[in-house]
């Protein structure tokens, strides 16, 4: 069963606009862009990266958890290192 949560179309969209960025980076450096300007634009990846990736984590466990069980424990620790 695939759950779809409000927030994951504005997430879909967030790593959409990443990904495209990502292309425009990959072409930087094919075009012999600076490095400099080259890793600025990477962070700005990474950023946006890590905000989704947050965002999908705390929707996960405020929508997905919350039975308190031991699997639930389980899942959370594995959450808790990817934050």
């Amino acid at each position: 069963m695939i759950r779809q949560h409000s927030s994951h179309p504005a997430i879909i969209t967030r790593l959409k606009r990443a990904e495209g960025h990502l292309r425009h980076v990959i072409g930087m450096i094919e075009a012999g862009r600076r490095c400099t300007e080259v890793a600025i634009q990477l962070q700005a990846v990474e950023r946006v990266a890590a905000t989704a990736k947050r965002a999908l984590i705390h929707d996960h466990i405020d929508h997905c958890l919350g039975r308190a069980g031991a699997s639930d424990r389980s899942e959370l620790h594995q959450l808790a290192k990817l934050l």
